[in-house]
């Protein structure tokens, strides 16, 4: 008999087809079109066979290039029947920095679509494929003409280990490089099953897909829905209009969004369906007006920090948690162990410092081999938070985001924070800047209906002086990152290079 602790022993499509074949695996959300486990697996067969037939290597890695479609998912699970590893690239970056995550991978194969055959002839370094053409097998749930055409499979899945590298991703950014994080088969699991101990799984769940697949956020409900028999609905792009239609005519149960998503539905005037659980909130905080909000229209909201390097979930609160506890993430899932330390050691209930996970959602490393995140209680996330005597988690801000001005220390989120609670402000983000006299001056990018001298004055009544910003301009909005972080270096860039429309006083 199989030690359990060693399962899977073979993809997860695989497996479900062989439980479940007739329930739905994949919608696409524009069309409808619906594909069984059954016809999921043969597809996943399909494309196995061809990528088989393109990379004669062991341990293969498959890069692509396509942006968020049913096809995806397909990919996912034909790289796992074979035993490679799948590295989606970010369609919205430019072809250089392309060409060194390409490379640091060590990509055998590039996938793209239509839309990113051009870009992905620019990456060039490897052979290149198509969902449509080589490929199509992989699109047999895009709702498009001719999708599965493809000549069928016969592949042996390969004999899987939890410890198998899966996925390679790389992190957003936001401060620093972008770093490949591997994820293994154990660590996907383990974070799906701890998701489904937090959001509860029902049969007749569909889980509406519309943020980037690139990143861990869009990826992660494919895995859960194979591991739980349930449907991944997949939007192509969100679109608060589109969205809710979508939301109400495919029946879905839960959703993943970013604050800046569910901003625009409650703008739009979404009220959510009776049949929606669960709104999973995260990447980036979310604002205590903003669950208010949802507490008003009945979301049932879930604010959730996660990361790359975990898989997706750390803590998550459910509804009635966050209502109760404004500006909770929750309590940490199942077999995550989060432990706040300072310079000393573990920090007390209240007691702010930086957040450290451990478990069996936490990334082995990365590709560059860096291990100055990893200490002795687990991952060093570099983000800064307290816990209170519940274990309830609440996330502040960055380690790197300190600002030192005239040898005071000044955290950017507090100072974020105060700006936020402005009546008029919509949004806002706070970074150091270069300064002669003061080493590093305080500079506010703000979203509202606001000018920069009442930000100052606002902020002088609720802050010690050296808080205060030097430097604010108002915008139209914060860059973010394709994931829906705020893209620290372009608010520093921003504020750094364009004066106009800014006020600084000193």
């Amino acid at each position: 008999m199989r030690d359990p602790v060693d399962w899977p022993t073979k993809d997860l499509v695989a497996c479900r087809a062989n439980a479940t074949p007739d329930r739905t695996a994949l919608v696409a959300a524009e069309s409808g079109t619906a594909v069984t486990y059954r016809e999921l697996d043969a597809a996943v067969d399909a494309v196995a066979a061809e990528l088989d037939r393109r990379i004669d290597a062991p341990d293969a890695t498959v890069a692509t290039l396509l942006p968020t479609r049913p096809a995806v998912g397909t990919l996912l699970f034909a790289t796992m029947r074979l035993g490679a590893t799948l590295a989606p690239l970010n369609v919205e970056l430019d072809a250089e920095t392309l060409r060194a995550q390409r490379s640091t991978v060590e990509a055998d194969l590039l996938v793209c679509g239509d839309t990113t055959a051009s870009l992905a002839a620019d990456v060039g370094g490897c052979p290149v494929v198509s969902v449509e053409e080589e490929l199509s097998a992989a699109a047999v749930a895009d709702g498009t003409a001719g999708s599965g055409s493809a000549a069928e499979g016969d592949v042996t899945p390969a004999a899987l280990s939890r410890t198998d590298t899966q996925l390679v991703i790389f992190t957003s950014g936001t401060t620093s490089e972008p770093k490949g994080v591997r994820l293994t088969i154990g660590n996907l699991v383990a974070s799906a099953v701890a998701s489904s101990y937090r959001l509860g799984v029902l049969p007749t769940d569909r889980w509406l897909v519309c943020l980037p697949t690139y990143h861990m956020g869009g990826l992660a409900p494919f895995v859960r829905s194979a591991l739980y028999g349930t449907a991944a609905v997949v939007q192509r792009s969100f679109d608060a209009e589109a969205t809710q239609r979508v939301i109400a005519d495919r029946s879905v149960t839960g959703v993943s969004l970013v604050p800046t998503m569910l901003s625009r539905l409650l703008d739009a005037g979404w009220e959510p369906p009776s049949a929606v659980r669960f709104v999973l909130l995260g990447g980036g905080p979310a604002g205590e007006a903003l669950i208010e909000r949802c507490r008003e229209r009945d979301v049932p909201v879930c604010p959730t920090y996660g990361m790359t390097e975990t898989a997706s979930q750390i803590a998550t609160a459910r509804p009635e948690t966050a209502f109760e506890h404004a500006g909770t993430v929750g309590q940490p899932l199942v077999f995550t162990d989060v432990t706040v330390v300072d310079d000393v050691g573990p920090c007390g209930p209240g007691e702010r410092g930086e957040i450290v996970v451990d478990g069996p959602t936490v990334t082995p490393g990365y590709l560059s081999g860096d291990g100055a995140a990893f200490g002795d209680h687990g991952f060093r996330t570099g983000d800064i938070g307290y816990r209170d005597a519940d274990g309830h988690l609440w996330v502040e801000g960055r380690v790197d985001d300190r600002i030192v001005t005239g040898g005071e220390n000044v955290d950017a989120s507090t100072v974020a924070a105060v700006i936020q609670d402005y009546p008029t402000v919509e949004d806002a983000a706070v970074v150091g800047l270069p300064d002669e006299e003061w080493g590093q001056r305080v500079a506010a990018l703000v979203v509202g209906d606001v000018t920069p001298a009442a930000v100052r004055e606002y902020c002088a009544e609720r802050l010690a002086a050296y808080e205060v910003p030097k430097t604010v301009r108002v915008a139209d909005s914060l860059p973010r990152t394709p994931s829906g972080t705020v893209d620290r270096e372009a608010v520093r860039s921003r504020l750094s290079a364009d004066d106009s429309g800014t006020e600084r006083s000193e």
